[in-house]
C-alpha cells in the first residue's frame, strides 16, 4: 500500500497520539482510507486527515467507542467538510 507508507512518513499531525491508542489509529487510518477511496482526487497530506484526527480524538474523550464506531463518526465527518479542501 504505497499511498500508506508515504503518508506515514510525511505526516505529524497528532501522531504522537494516535500511535499510542491503537484504537484510535485504526479508526482514523479506515476512514481517511474511505473517504480517499471515495474521492480520490484528494491529497493523502490534505488537512483534512488531521481534521479528522481531532475530530475523532474528541469523540473518544467523550465516550469509549470501538474503532468501528469510531470510524463511522469520522467518515460521515469526512463527508461534512467543505469539498475543496480546508
Amino acid at each position: 500500500m504505497e499511498d500508506a507508507v508515504g503518508w506515514q512518513a510525511g505526516y505529524r499531525c497528532l501522531e504522537s497520539i494516535i500511535v499510542d491508542d491503537p484504537v484510535l489509529k485504526n479508526a482514523a487510518d479506515t476512514a481517511w482510507t474511505v473517504y480517499r477511496a471515495r474521492h480520490p482526487d484528494v491529497d493523502p497530506f490534505d488537512s483534512r486527515r488531521c481534521l479528522l484526527e481531532r475530530h475523532l480524538l474528541r469523540r473518544r474523550e467523550e465516550r469509549e467507542s470501538d474503532a468501528e464506531e469510531l470510524a463511522s463518526f469520522g467518515i460521515a465527518y469526512l463527508h461534512r467538510l467543505p469539498s475543496d479542501g480546508c
